[in-house]
Formats: structure tokens, C-alpha cells, sequence
């Protein structure tokens, strides 16, 4: 009877506390926004293994009729778009659009062009998960840095 006792107030314990945790996120709203394995293009996700992990990040604006120009990542790089929209171009002639509130998961290793098609300025929030001394952008025609094993 013990034991079913001991169980029971473990148990207790255990609902009262996921509800003071609960309690104390009342205002927050969560909305999932992207999930996958796999960049814009069906490039499967990697991440860096490295000793030195390094996080940058950037608000970009991109006004109409402007270009990121063509480059290339070395490091895995997840952005968010705030405002306006962006075409990014494969150099394979495939081009994916973004709109405000999309979440972007960034090929890597591929060279690609960013630019701003519409009227309005663009804007996104970009999370590069690099490492330290390596890059996150490399433009077209510069030999790229190794990639980190």
C-alpha cells in the first residue's frame, strides 16, 4: 500500500508540476512554421562537425530589383522572411519564391542567386551555423574553403 502510495504522490507531483510550467508560458502562441529533412531543393539537411561552432546572424534587406548575386554556402543557414518576397535561382534553372512568413532551409554547396522581384523591399533574418575561420558566403568564382569534415 505504500509502494501505490509512493506512486500516486509521484505522480502528483508530476501533473502539478507540468501545470505551474504551463502556467507560467499562459500568453505565449506557438505556430509551426517548416519541418523537414531537407533543404528548399530536396538537398538532405547536413550540420558541421566542428570544435569551434560558430553562429552569425543577419537582417537582410534586399530593396526591388536587388540581388544577393551568385554565391554559395559552405555552412548549413536557415532564414525567416519578414516582408516582401525573394526568388532565389539555381544555377540548374530551377527558382523557388518566398513570401513574408515563410521559413527558408538554404542549399548549401550550390551556387544560387537571391533577388527581389516585387514592388516592396524584402527583408529576412538569416541564422548561418557555421564554424570559426570558415565563411558563410563564398561568391561565384572565389575557390571556396574546404568544407570542415
Amino acid at each position: 500500500m505504500k509502494r501505490v502510495h509512493g506512486i500516486l504522490v509521484v505522480l502528483l507531483l508530476l501533473i502539478v508540476g507540468r501545470v505551474a510550467r504551463a502556467e507560467e508560458y499562459k500568453n505565449v502562441e506557438v505556430q509551426k512554421l517548416l519541418t523537414s529533412s531537407t533543404a528548399s531543393n530536396g538537398q538532405p539537411l547536413t550540420y558541421l562537425q566542428t570544435d569551434h561552432p560558430e553562429v552569425t546572424v543577419l537582417l537582410v534587406r534586399i530593396p526591388p530589383g536587388g540581388s544577393t548575386g551568385w554565391h554559395q554556402h559552405r555552412v548549413p543557414v536557415y532564414a525567416y522572411m519578414l516582408e516582401g518576397r525573394l526568388n532565389v535561382a539555381l544555377k540548374d534553372g530551377k527558382t523557388y519564391v518566398f513570401n513574408k512568413g515563410d521559413a527558408i532551409l538554404e542549399v548549401m554547396n550550390t551556387l544560387h542567386n537571391g533577388y527581389n522581384s516585387g514592388t516592396e523591399p524584402a527583408a529576412l533574418v538569416v541564422f548561418y551555423t557555421g564554424a570559426v575561420g570558415l565563411p558563410n558566403v563564398v561568391k561565384e568564382g572565389v575557390a571556396p574553403t574546404p568544407a570542415l569534415p
